[in-house]
């Protein structure tokens, strides 16, 4: 009775902020909804939003004062979500300490372990179908979901945010992932107010950012998967870029605006003009990455956002054919004294040469 008053006084049951109730009051409703709709769906849909809310929360910020319900709280969602919290937690901290995860024993991890284990084998003994044909199915869509949410959260090498009012209504402030990266410490219902202006942001939630891939990025991530694809792209560039070359001035510098996945125009360009700097321009830190273990050290990388109509202090400029933003301004204000600009074969300008006929694609030549 004692220890109730001296919570009361020291602000209540919560620690960080009474909204944490609705969390924990989600957390019942959800263990409710499992029981009584247990369905593959249900299932997956709860693991998956679950994990990214209500479980995700609570691994930053305990939301009780009491230890003892902070052990309870774990342990329950661990039954709920077939996850040990604790195995959870470490594994999710040495996500945001960009550390490898190393597996840490505690009595807390052996016990909400061995709750998971004894709920699966009391399911798969005494309901068999249900464990193995709904369940497990159920179980391992919602670990996918989990994973592709965190793929397309960091797509690009960046912790990408949505600021969409519904989703992060729905999912408590998840849509602010740069924000939450940038100070995992601040309290869900304060990340609205730590927007960062700098911050990659997209204008989907993440289990629905792959509808704003380019379809030209599968293509090239097809070509880095084959080397008999990347043999046939690199002929018919490097014919390209072999017939156009002599008709440039004196090259110094080249910028090779979005650098790829497979960096080929890079590769040709080191071949053809030996003497030139060339430097990588990608708003893609990954792509970045990948262009480094083909190139070596010889080529500088920049990792911005390059816009149409900023200007490229350098001799050449390399414009790719999935750019993000309208080609026009390029045509007729060009950022550099001479661009190539890939773009659709239709597409001819003054000075120009089709690359292949099979990807629809030609090399223009614009210079002011």
């Amino acid at each position: 009775m004692a220890t109730f008053a001296s919570a009361r006084r020291d602000g209540g049951v919560w620690r960080f902020s009474p909204r944490d109730a609705t969390l924990a009051t989600l957390a019942f409703l959800h263990a409710v909804v499992l029981i009584a709709f247990p369905s593959a769906a249900i299932i997956a849909a709860g693991v998956w939003w679950n994990s990214n809310t209500i479980a995700h929360n609570f691994i930053h910020r305990p939301f009780f004062r009491s230890t003892t319900l902070n052990r309870a709280f774990s342990l329950a969602l661990s039954a709920m979500l077939g996850i040990p919290q604790t195995l959870w937690r470490d594994r999710h901290l040495a996500h945001h300490a960009e550390v490898p995860w190393r597996w840490r024993c505690s009595n807390m991890l052996i016990a909400e372990t061995a709750l998971v284990a004894a709920l699966w084998a009391v399911l798969a003994s005494r309901q068999s179908h249900f464990f193995f044909w709904v369940y497990l199915p159920g179980y391992s869509a919602g670990l996918l979901l989990c994973a592709l949410q965190g793929h397309w959260e960091h797509a690009g090498g960046q912790a990408t945010s949505y600021y969409g009012r519904l989703y992060n209504f729905l999912c408590f402030n998840d849509g602010y992932h740069a924000e939450h990266h940038a100070n995992s410490s601040v309290h869900w219902t304060s990340l609205p107010r730590h927007v960062a202006v700098a911050a990659a942001r997209s204008n989907w939630p993440p289990l629905l950012r792959w509808v704003s891939v380019n379809p030209l990025e599968i293509l090239e991530r097809a070509v880095l998967c084959s080397p008999r694809l990347q043999s046939f792209v690199l002929g018919r560039h490097r014919a390209a870029f072999r017939s156009l070359i002599p008709l440039l001035p004196p090259i110094g510098r080249i910028a090779v605006v979005g650098g790829g996945l497979y960096p080929r125009t890079a590769l040709i360009l080191r071949e053809l003009v030996p003497g030139a700097e060339i430097t990588l321009i990608d708003s893609n830190l990954s792509n970045l990455e990948v262009a480094r273990r083909f190139l070596g050290d010889g080529i500088a990388c920049r990792h911005e956002t390059w816009r149409p109509g900023e200007r490229l202090g350098y001799d050449l400029a390399v414009i790719p054919l999935c750019l993000n933003g309208a080609r026009a301004p390029i045509y007729r204000d060009p950022p550099s004294p001479s661009v190539l600009v890939h773009d659709w074969i239709w597409r001819r300008s003054t000075s120009g040469i089709i690359v292949s006929i099979l990807l629809l694609k030609r090399l223009n030549l614009v210079t002011k």
